[in-house]
């Protein structure tokens, strides 16, 4: 495994304003096992695999960024350059770069996608980034140019591989809406197979500067993303700018966004505060100091809880996890049987959750704002084979060596999130959660 030290080199690149029409941009998001004719047992088999890999690929020495690309479940098409090209990325509110991979994989080596590379020769709008330009500035990164006019190069480093490539513009077309942007034309990876699920790449949504969000000048997103078990055919959406709202008469809990530490990564997550839990009217005794995002060494963090689009299951630090586990087994009692699948810990008979398992509570603090937002069952427990339905968040310290910050941190994945609209209000600092049906939006 390379070294879990990560370095973000951004040897400069340019950067213009950018903004999107009036209306904003609407994207449709697909599941990754939406084309496969897969049960549901076999996409919570796979979400599973992706979810300990993320916590394997943890191990070694030092500050390890979550490899969640081999875990994200929901894909963006769009069209790049001109004339256009299709490419596909996964939709990361954790990272905060957007790139794809580029022509030049055939002979440096990339992983395998389901579109063909991205050849820049082939569009009229391609500009290569150079030292001088303006983003080398941009964004919790390295810069190392020395002199104007050299390429501006791109390489990520994390713990369970690399990718290496070249910043430039392009023009993005995400429906009928068509933007400039900087991005990373990735030449070589040496990620795990099958880390982007055939996807080309990545679009970041996380609070860097290089991120699709941050780009576009805009301060609001939101997504409302449908049960990739009922409806994973049907597409989820991603909203950004002036069409992220919220309807309905659904209630809403409005949530305050905790404030970032200045280090990348953690400067690229949307932290929140959460404060404890409730299963049923059961409230857990977790000390609130649990969830606490904590400085642990110059540029390192440990703790706090975010919320990811790019994790399929929720992980919660230990105290959480174990309190969580035992009032569930109290609860629960005679009902719960033995796992038939490795890896998991609780479940019951097959049919069994809707009945008896009770719904999650998540206490959010912050401020004069919080709330309460309710996780029903099917959000956190699901069938995972013919005869049982097990729980589906995990410990974040079950990774090979506990100490690692990411390994004490808490974070709310996407399989919670189903059928929320999740709105983004970043000028607030807002987190806002509606219960939605997000197949019929």
């Amino acid at each position: 495994m390379a070294n879990p030290l990560i370095w973000l080199a951004l040897f400069c690149a340019s950067l213009s304003s950018f903004a999107t029409s009036a209306a904003g941009l609407r994207l449709e998001l697909t599941h990754v096992d939406a084309k496969d004719n897969c049960t549901a047992e076999e996409r919570l088999r796979r979400a599973t695999e992706r979810t300990h890999r993320r916590l394997a690929s943890m191990g070694g020495v030092g500050v390890a960024a979550p490899v969640r690309w081999s875990e994200t479940q929901y894909v963006a098409e769009y069209l790049i350059g001109d004339p256009p090209q299709r490419a596909e990325a996964i939709v990361d509110t954790g990272s905060d770069l957007v790139w794809t991979q580029c022509s030049a994989c055939r002979a440096a080596g990339c992983f395998a996608q389901n579109l063909p590379y991205y050849d820049p020769s082939r569009s009229r709008t391609a500009q290569p980034a150079a030292c001088g330009d303006a983003a080398c500035a941009l964004g919790s990164v390295i810069t190392r140019c020395t002199r104007a006019g050299e390429a501006c190069a791109v390489a990520v480093r994390y713990g369970a591989g690399d990718i290496v490539g070249f910043l430039r513009t392009e023009t993005f077309a995400f429906g009928s809406e068509e933007v400039s942007l900087a991005f990373g034309c990735v030449v070589a990876t040496e990620l795990s197979p099958g880390s982007l699920d055939g996807a080309s790449g990545i679009i970041g949504l996380g609070r860097g500067a290089l991120s699709l969000v941050s780009q576009l000048g805009d301060t609001r997103f939101s997504y409302c993303l449908t049960p990739y078990l009922r409806d994973a055919a049907k597409p989820s959406h991603l909203f950004v700018g002036a069409s992220a709202d919220l309807s309905g008469g659904a209630p809403v809990t409005s949530v305050p966004f905790s404030r970032n530490p200045n280090e990348y990564p953690f400067s690229t997550f949307y932290y929140l505060p959460l404060v404890g839990m409730s299963v049923g009217t059961a409230r857990l005794a977790i000390a609130a100091a649990a969830f606490e995002l904590r400085r642990v060494a110059a540029g390192v963090w440990a703790g706090g809880s975010f919320i990811d689009s790019g994790s399929p299951f929720t992980t919660l630090v230990d105290a959480a996890y174990q309190a969580l586990r035992a009032e569930l087994v109290r609860q629960l009692g005679a009902s719960l049987v033995q796992p038939r699948t490795g890896g998991l810990d609780l479940c019951v008979a097959r049919g069994d959750a809707g009945r008896v398992v009770p719904p999650l509570v998540l206490h959010f603090g912050g401020g004069g704002g919080g709330g309460d937002v309710v996780v029903p069952p099917e959000n956190y427990w699901g069938p995972v084979d013919g005869a049982t339905e097990c729980m589906l968040v995990f410990n974040s310290a079950a990774g090979p060596d506990s100490t690692l910050p990411l390994n004490e941190t808490t974070i709310i994945g996407n399989y919670m999130q189903q059928d929320v609209h999740l709105l983004y209000d970043l000028d607030n600092g807002v987190l806002s959660f509606q219960t939605a049906d997000c197949s019929s939006m």
